[in-house]
Order: structure tokens, then C-alpha cells, then sequence
């Protein structure tokens, strides 16, 4: 029996890799030069699409693959998949929930800390000499027993907030309803959230709705002494609005591990000394890496086998 085949939209790790291509012809899409040539050829025989959270498919690549199925997103997120192209056309989607949830709370966590007691910037300073010759680093701003508020309390959401309560925190959420989490106070929208809280994190789902749902009023309303932290995507931040925040003052501080254009993000952050960035590695561990790409292949596996897909988006 010939292999099924799959367009790649972008690279995986070789352990990934190796298996794909001993289970599909795997049509590197990302490799193809010209890109609209390389669907040309093969467009015709791919039956589904493994790709990134970072890099979806949208409607044109939907459209250009006649006989597609199923689309499995490597990553929780799936903003960047064309949606409606696919349901109108009856092909499934798929993510990889769940087993990312833990790393990127941790991380998320890590960078509060490491941004509210300017851990980097102490590191540089030691490293650098400076600390011989100008004695001790500033002092810094606490951490624990503050305000936090978690902007949607999904997953890594409540993963974040079961974290913050080891830290004494007072922790406020928003969520289209109040949720099980005795203790927890429940909030209606995020300039609420912003002035109930020390610091915020954004942990919401991207979608047309969310889109810039942190906005220059929730920035002030968190305040000079406040701090923002995302971990979830770019496009629910407006960067202007932040950029001009923390460097007027509006806002103390930010940790950030998603920038809009990401790799190539907007040079104005590197001329704020209070930005913590992260080059998206929020689900960056071996463990995590390792269970994303098996749900991914377990998704496309049960998908041509005629099973119930794992992690249905739709």
C-alpha cells in the first residue's frame, strides 16, 4: 500500500521527523522555493497538512490541496489555521493541548520573578564587574504575597494560578463564568482585572475578540508600579499601546514570550530596560517537545484510521 501524503508547512525536531517519514510522504513545503510551483506538483495527492501553531495554513493553502482531511497543528494554538476554510470544506483540525500546560506556567512564573526581581539584569551586573567596582545591585520590588490577575483561565491559566498560590498571592481571573476555584475571585473584563492586580497575565486563546483585548486603558489601569506578562499570543496585546506604557512610565514592567512579527519583532523593545523578553520557548522542553510531536502523529494516525481524533479543534 502506497504512503499517505502530507504537506509539511514548517520544520520539526529529527526526532519528529524521522518518524513522519517513515509513516508519509512528507512534501517539504517550507524547502519549496517557489512555493505556488511546489503545490502545483503535489497539491493534488495531499490528503493532510502537519504544521506549526506559528504557521497554520490558511485559506489559500487550504484551497490549493483538493483532497485535504485533516489538518494537525503542532501546538496548543491554532489562530493561524483558517478555520472557517476548513469547516465549510469538512476538514478536521487538530492541536496539541494539555501536554504543554505545565511548561509554559513554569515559565510563565519564571518570568514574573525573574522580571519583577530583575534577575538578568543582576546576572549582567555581577558578570560584568560592575558589582567590585558600584557595590550592590539596586534593590528590587517583592514578588510574593502581591495581586495577580490571569486574563482567561483556560488550562495554563489555571495551571499559572495553582503555581501563584504557593507564592501567597491574592489571585483574581477573568472567564465567561466563575469557575471551581475556591479562594480565586472572579472578575468581568480586563480593565477590572488590571486594577484588582500587582501583576497580569495574559493567558487567553487568540481570536478576533481578543484581539488587542490588552489595550492602552488596561495598561494604565495596571499602573506604574504594574507588571504584564504573555505567554499566550501576540495579537492580544496591542505592542504600540505597551511600547509607549513602559517607556512614558504608564507601566512598570513587562515579561513577554510573543511578539508580533516574532522572529523579526518591533526593534522599539530593545530600548526598554523594563522588558523581560523570551524568544517563544514557553513549551521549549524536551519532555514537552517529545509529547507534542507524538499527539501530532497520533492525531493523523487515528484520523486515516478511522479512529476518534485525540484532540479535536474541529
Amino acid at each position: 500500500m502506497s504512503k499517505i501524503e502530507l504537506l509539511q508547512v514548517g520544520s520539526y525536531p529529527d526526532w519528529d521527523q524521522v518518524e513522519l517519514d517513515q509513516s508519509y510522504v512528507m512534501h517539504r513545503y517550507f524547502d519549496a522555493g517557489d512555493k505556488a510551483a511546489f503545490l502545483a506538483q503535489v497539491g493534488g495527492s495531499v490528503r493532510g497538512i502537519a504544521t506549526r501553531g506559528d504557521l497554520g495554513a490558511d485559506a489559500a493553502l487550504i484551497a490549493a490541496l483538493p483532497k485535504l482531511e485533516v489538518i494537525s497543528v503542532y501546538g496548543v494554538g491554532y489562530d493561524s489555521v483558517d478555520l472557517a476554510a476548513a469547516q465549510a470544506r469538512g476538514i478536521r483540525v487538530t492541536n496539541t493541548p494539555d501536554v504543554l500546560t505545565g511548561d509554559v506556567a513554569d515559565l510563565a512564573v519564571g518570568m514574573w520573578l525573574a522580571g519583577r526581581r530583575r534577575m538578568v539584569e543582576a546576572d549582567a551586573w555581577a558578570r560584568s564587574g560592575t558589582w567590585a567596582a558600584k557595590g550592590s545591585f539596586p534593590i528590587t520590588r517583592r514578588a510574593f504575597g502581591k495581586k495577580a490577575g490571569i486574563l482567561g483561565l483556560g488550562r495554563i491559566g489555571r495551571a499559572i494560578g495553582e503555581r501563584l498560590a504557593g507564592f501567597g498571592m491574592q489571585i483574581s481571573y477573568t472567564s465567561r463564568a466563575a469557575k471551581q476555584t475556591p479562594g480565586w475571585h472572579h472578575v468581568q473584563g480586563a480593565v477590572a482585572l488590571a486594577h484588582a492586580s500587582d501583576v497580569m497575565f495574559v493567558a487567553l486563546a487568540a481570536t478576533p475578540s481578543t484581539r488587542h483585548i490588552v489595550d492602552a486603558a488596561v495598561l494604565r489601569a495596571l499602573g506604574p508600579e504594574g507588571m504584564l506578562v504573555n505567554i499566550s499570543r501576540a495579537a492580544n496585546v496591542d505592542e504600540a499601546a505597551l511600547i509607549a506604557a513602559l517607556g512614558d512610565g504608564t507601566l512598570g514592567s513587562a515579561a513577554l514570550d510573543v511578539f508580533d512579527g516574532e522572529p523579526a519583532y518591533n526593534p522599539a523593545f530593545l530600548a526598554l530596560p523594563n522588558l523581560l523578553m523570551q524568544p517563544h520557548v514557553g513549551s521549549g522542553t524536551v519532555e514537552t517537545r517529545l509529547a507534542m510531536g507524538q499527539m501530532v502523529r497520533d492525531n493523523l494516525a487515528a484520523h486515516f484510521a478511522g479512529q476518534p481524533l485525540l484532540t479535536p479543534v474541529i
